[in-house]
């Protein structure tokens, strides 16, 4: 088992979410956990991987480039939470395209290789 597997399931078992929260299994990633559902691949995605990543390269992390991939991370993950509210608004469209526009135009500096 990876290191980032293990602190994910870390944070899936010491995370406490309200009871309606759909949670992840607490063995995510083992053959056994099966397929996880669309419901928990959003939890997953906009609750659990960003404490998981702020916890391993959040403040006190001496590699700038850990931060950028984090900032980077999380502007798609705001995106992603903005997109998938069940409610829109011209200022919830407003924050999606700002954190989808930051997104992109920070790819370049996190991946020199990527081409659009």
């Amino acid at each position: 088992m990876t290191q980032t597997l293990g602190h994910i399931r870390e944070v899936i078992c010491n995370t406490s979410t309200p009871s309606w929260f759909m949670s992840v299994p607490k063995n995510f990633g083992d053959q056994a956990a099966g397929t996880i559902k669309a419901d928990e691949w959003r939890s997953l995605i906009t609750v659990y991987i960003p404490i998981m990543l702020i916890s391993l390269w959040g403040a006190g992390t001496p590699q700038a480039d850990l931060k950028l991939i984090l900032n980077n991370t999380m502007d798609l993950i705001s995106a992603v939470y903005l997109a998938c509210s069940r409610a829109m608004s011209s200022e919830r469209a407003v924050a999606y395209r700002s954190c989808i526009a930051s997104y992109v135009g920070n790819l370049k500096h996190v991946h020199p290789t990527f081409s659009l």
